[in-house]
């Protein structure tokens, strides 16, 4: 991971503020210091609304909405990728080419927009390979 830009799933940056979660909180909020630290991160404006419903929300211990929108607002420094209609009609000839739902396959377009050489997830098949973009479950032994 020296130079590649890397996309964050929704999972991850969940983990990294569920307190519940285990080794999956530390090994997110590792990933994410990383991140921060090295500055190539990228985001698209669908993580960030589907982390702050999850984290205000879903997770067991769930966080203040005004500390979740200030999480957002500190991730709005990353690289952030739009989701515009053509991303839109990209992600339906994803999800029609390689069979994954709709909204994981509008993850996919928004790493490949952002020019992304890895997406981090755990809801894809781990070490998949997509145009020149490689899928890692960070959380894979």
């Amino acid at each position: 991971m020296h130079g590649d830009k890397i996309f964050i799933d929704t999972n991850i940056l969940i983990y990294a503020y569920d307190v519940s979660a285990g080794f999956k909180n530390a090994t997110a909020v590792r990933i994410l210091s990383e991140l921060w630290d090295s500055g190539r991160g990228v985001l698209s404006t669908q993580v960030l609304q589907e982390f702050f419903v999850s984290v205000t929300r879903k997770i067991p211990k769930p966080i203040d909405d005004q500390y979740a929108a200030n999480i957002v607002r500190d991730f709005l420094r990353w690289e952030l990728v739009v989701n515009d209609g053509d991303s839109i009609l990209e992600a339906a000839n994803l999800a029609a080419r390689y069979r994954f739902s709709f909204w994981d396959c509008l993850i996919v377009q928004a790493a490949l927009k952002g020019g992304c050489d890895i997406l981090l997830s755990e809801d894809l098949s781990d070490d998949q390979v997509i145009e020149s973009m490689r899928i890692r479950n960070p959380f894979k032994s």
